[in-house]
């Protein structure tokens, strides 16, 4: 009479891996993890979830705020580089009190052209007249501000001319009537129907008036972004006399030659208008402003908050890995029969605790790789449907896959090390 046999309960690949499982090799654990993790799809697809939107949410988060910087940049950058703004200080009212900075009238050409004579270090100097006109040309009408300027200016400001010229020194010294006028003022003036975006050869040679005085367009500035671009340049001389017959200016702008020049450049400058002035108790009645420290302040604002969101949304895998675990949990305690006989034929607990392992590190592994697919795709659907920038960075991708993975290993070695643990006789009985 022969022995009665005894069939393992499992499919018959996966029978012949754990009557194979003593001394199981890396290639041998991932396929048996592979078809665990395939035998359930819908519970591995849910347990992946979680480090699915973790990825993609840390992904989206920095492409946004990585898309922000840059257009934060972008748009400082167009402001000009090294540049130094001096402002008037602010004038006291009934009872001392400040009524704002800029209130005061106290700079002048002369201080401008201290400055310029005086201190070492810069590039550029030109004070700004700013008033406020009606512009009229081509039979419409905008009301928007003239600046005089040097013809310094223009490069200190970083202006390039999308149609025209710049004026010239030559026109600055002739007080020329001739302006440069913004996209703004050129969509509003020259745009059809004064709605639409104006053609800027149209505009060139055409006759301005500001504020009745009449002016020749020469060129048209290239846009830069909001206000900045609703703005009429003149040569200063022009404005002085035309537009404002004041004898104070609004503002004097300095270009440092060097970003590593800027503090001295400012020291200096504090000293010479102190000297212009004639002050000696350090009540200055004007405001220094150093550009660059306003550029680096935003950019680090903007990094600090895609830092932030970025941890924020990396909550979601720690929650996912948590998930992974829970998951990992249960799946031992339904095999604990499949363990016990694992472990009766031969196989050392170091190769239980890898197979359990490497399937949490598939599971963890594969979400993080849709992660990536989400969260590329999220950027660019956000880009198109609310004209957001976005920039997807390769590092911020790897920083999310790696974290994922060890999510995967630091949830997935806990379920996996008390596999291995069991009690085969123990496991055998589990029913």
């Amino acid at each position: 009479m022969s022995a009665p046999t005894y069939t393992l309960p499992f499919p018959r690949a996966r029978r012949q891996r754990v009557e194979t499982s003593r001394g199981m090799g890396l290639g041998e654990s991932l396929a048996t993890a592979l078809e665990a993790i395939g035998a359930n799809k819908l519970r591995s697809l849910l347990t992946a979830l979680g480090i699915i939107i973790g990825v993609g949410a840390v992904i989206a988060m920095i492409s946004l705020g990585q898309g922000a910087s840059a257009n934060v940049a972008q748009r400082l950058q167009g402001l000009g580089t090294n540049l130094i703004q001096i402002t008037p200080g602010s004038q006291r009212g009934p009872g001392f009190v400040n009524v704002g900075a800029g209130t005061r009238q106290t700079l002048t050409e002369a201080d401008a052209a201290a400055i310029q004579e005086q201190v070492a270090g810069i590039s550029g100097v030109s004070p700004v007249i700013s008033v406020n006109v009606q512009a009229v040309a081509a039979g419409s009408n905008w009301s928007t501000r003239a600046q005089g300027v040097y013809p310094v200016y223009q490069g200190i400001e970083n202006w390039q001319p999308q149609a025209g010229t710049l004026f010239s020194d030559q026109d600055e010294q002739d007080g020329g009537q001739v302006a440069v006028i913004g996209q703004t003022v050129l969509d509003n003036l020259f745009g059809n129907g004064n709605t639409g975006s104006g053609n800027a050869l149209d505009a060139i040679g055409q006759t301005i008036r500001l504020n009745k005085v009449p002016f020749t367009i020469v060129g048209v500035l290239a846009s830069k972004s909001g206000d900045q671009d609703n703005t009429i340049l003149v040569p200063f001389s022009t404005a002085h006399v035309r537009l404002s017959n004041l004898t104070y200016v609004g503002q004097i702008v300095v270009q440092a030659s060097d970003v590593s020049q800027m503090d001295s450049v400012q020291a200096q400058m504090q000293t010479v208008l102190e000297q212009q002035h004639r002050i000696t108790n350090g009540n200055d009645d004007f405001t220094i402003r150093n550009l660059n420290n306003i550029i680096q302040t935003a950019q680090s604002v903007t990094q600090t908050l895609t830092m932030l969101l970025a941890g924020v949304a990396a909550v979601s895998l720690v929650v996912g890995g948590i998930g992974i675990m829970n998951i990992m949990l249960v799946s031992v305690t339904e095999r604990t029969h499949e363990i016990g006989i694992r472990t009766a034929i031969g196989a050392h607990r170091r190769d239980i605790l890898s197979q359990f392992l490497i399937e949490a590190v598939v599971l963890s592994g594969a979400g993080g790789i849709l992660g990536i697919v989400f969260g590329a795709a999220a950027s660019v659907a956000v880009s198109h449907v609310a004209g957001w920038s976005t920039v997807i960075v390769p590092q911020a991708v790897l920083l999310a896959f790696g974290f994922a993975a060890m999510v995967g290993v630091f949830f997935g070695y806990y379920p996996a090390r008390k596999a291995s643990l069991l009690d085969p006789i123990e496991a055998l009985r589990y029913e």
